[in-house]
């Protein structure tokens, strides 16, 4: 039996996403599992770096069940991030590269040494030399934003662009910190970051073991994004984003008009 064909449905999302242009789901009609998706997710991240982006980070996704219940779909998830998509803390992005645009509060960890497979969250502290708030832009090359998990999962876990306010030392306690989203000054939405897997550095485990599963390591100086703190909220032209994490800070970013 032959299987997906990985390369091009890699090549499919590629244009997708250099185009801003939605495309309907793939997975239904290639016989796409979550694994051969992976599989897409890393041709897709090597199309990226074939142009000259360099690999800085992870990404969560669906990591608290308000995520969970907007998108329709019930397990953690992981991709890559690149640096080009980082935008500097209160930097503007171009609502025309995105297709339908997403933003939402998460907090990161700039990791210090490369954790060891299936090391415990307790062990770890050591390995994490700095948390920040951040926002990260979500945007699903798919139309109507509606996918299955082997969707998201071959399309970078809907990977567009991330925001990182300034680094700080962990401090004690992550469960339990409110989090607020504003645009334009208003608040959009309020959370915890309970809702991170109970703990973000719960997330930082559960990455370790997931990537790890598909032979990928974190590794020294790379960012963390954690998981949405709350549901995503549509980013609009124009809009000014503000992230606030208590004892963390704030990040932000616009949009433009």
């Amino acid at each position: 039996m032959i299987g997906p064909d990985i390369a091009g449905i890699a090549a499919t999302l590629g244009t997708a996403a250099d185009t801003a242009t939605a495309i309907p789901q793939l997975a239904a009609e290639t016989g796409l599992d979550v694994d051969a998706a992976y599989a897409v997710q890393t041709a897709l991240l090597q199309r990226r770096l074939d142009r000259g982006e360099r690999l800085v980070g992870l990404k969560m996704g669906l990591t608290s069940k308000a995520k969970m219940a907007q998108v329709g779909v019930d397990e953690v998830i992981w991709g890559r991030l690149t640096d080009a998509m980082r935008v500097p803390d209160g930097g503007t992005v171009d609502v025309t590269d995105f297709i339908h645009p997403r933003v939402e509060p998460e907090v990161a960890f700039l990791l210090d040494r490369l954790p060891e497979p299936g090391e415990a969250v307790g062990d770890f502290t050591d390995a994490v030399r700095a948390v920040a708030p951040a926002i990260e832009l979500i945007d699903s090359r798919y139309a109507n934003f509606s996918f299955s998990l082997p969707d998201v999962v071959a399309d970078n876990t809907s990977a567009a662009a991330f925001v990182v306010g300034p680094w700080s030392p962990v401090p004690d306690g992550l469960e339990n910190l409110g989090v607020l989203l504003e645009v334009d000054g208003r608040l959009a939405q309020v959370g915890s970051t309970a809702a991170i897997l109970g703990d973000p550095r719960r997330a930082l485990d559960e990455g370790i073991r997931l990537a790890g599963r598909h032979g990928v390591r974190l590794r020294e100086g790379w960012v963390f994004l954690a998981g949405a703190a709350t549901a995503a909220v549509p980013l609009r032209p124009g809009a000014h984003v503000r992230a606030v994490v208590e004892k963390l800070g704030t990040a932000s970013l616009k949009a433009s008009s």
